[in-house]
């Protein structure tokens, strides 16, 4: 059985329905803190924190657990820069008493949920995975702490580890069964939604003037369901004995913040009031992704990931959620 903790949130509960769709038993662990019971239409949830020494041993205790996925953290740049705290509790303390159980009961196949931010302000462009780790923020940071404490216990008790950086991750279940709803949202692309149905009076532009050809932030954006596929070719590739190792999960192409609005006009038909605000602390310019080692090596291709697809499958989620018989669904 496969432990995934924060499976009841956004990429988590994708990677959930596909490991079920490939024939795997799955044991959703969340708190629930930032996401819904709902999203847990495959395998078992468990409610539980990770801080909870306790619960966790009676969990490893009762389940015959073979590996874990590990999702559940707090993702928020600019939440982390007010309560830096919070995020290295939650994002690494948390992890360490997660990995100490998992150590008592023998489990030695973990697949941890990165991210780009762990760069920070990239010295090259596309971002290589030997790349220098220089979070400028405490998201960053507490991913980083992870990522050090699984390369030590690599070395020290055998720990078998993949650790997936994300850029972007966006989009939604083409199915719509499930789908992005943060609260609060802060993902751009669901925020620029919101304005498309008139749930916000407009969308905000944070900067005009990084050094990029429209002034705004460029990110590589990748679809959620090109995240999963990572996740299960790495669990797989820790079953057939493969050994620890880091990857970077981008699509290679980065799209500024005016050119993912204009998509999404494009997409919805829809044009809504943008505005311009100061930048935000921890943001770098341009994070794009070199991911030919996990092409490579784990045969991963991102064939969601174009942004057109992303937005239409957002969309789509987005109209489900908040107008559920909307003439866009049903069409």
């Amino acid at each position: 059985m496969i432990l995934i903790t924060g499976g009841a949130g956004y990429i988590g509960s994708h990677v959930n329905k596909l490991l079920n769709n490939k024939g795997y038993n799955t044991l959703v662990v969340d708190n629930l803190c930032e996401s819904k019971e709902s999203s847990v239409k495959w395998g078992k949830l468990v409610k539980c924190d990770l801080e909870d020494r306790e619960g966790l041993e009676d969990i490893f205790n009762t389940y015959d657990i073979s590996a874990v996925m590990h999702f559940a953290a707090f993702t928020s740049v600019s939440e982390s820069v007010k309560c830096p705290e919070k995020y290295m509790h939650n994002n690494y303390e948390n992890t360490v008493n997660l990995l100490n159980v998992m150590q008592e009961y023998d489990v030695n196949k973990f697949i941890f949920s990165s991210t780009a931010a762990v760069y920070g302000t990239p010295e090259s462009i596309p971002i290589k995975e030997s790349h220098p780790l220089k979070p400028i923020n405490p998201y960053g940071e507490s991913k980083v702490h992870v990522e050090k404490e699984l390369e030590k216990r690599s070395e020290d008790y055998g720990l078998h580890y993949v650790s997936l950086r994300y850029f972007n991750a966006s989009g939604d279940d083409p199915d719509c069964e499930i789908g992005e709803q943060h609260n609060p949202e802060t993902h751009l692309i669901p925020l620029i939604l919101d304005a498309a149905i008139g749930k916000r009076d407009n969308i905000t532009i944070f900067g005009t003037d990084y050094p990029t050809p429209d002034g705004t932030c460029i990110r590589d954006y990748v679809h959620v369901e090109d995240l999963a596929q990572a996740h299960l070719l790495a669990y797989e590739y820790l079953e057939d004995g493969g050994c620890s190792d880091v990857f970077n999960l981008g699509h290679g192409t980065g799209f500024s913040v005016k050119q993912v609005i204009e998509e999404c006009m494009s997409v919805t038909g829809i044009k809504f009031e943008v505005e311009v605000g100061e930048r935000r602390a921890g943001d770098p310019s341009i994070l794009v992704a070199d991911s030919s080692k996990i092409r490579e090596k784990l045969g991963w291709r991102p064939v969601n990931s174009s942004l057109t697809n992303i937005v239409n499958t957002a969309w789509r989620w987005h109209l489900k959620l908040n107008f559920k018989n909307h003439h866009y669904f049903n069409d």
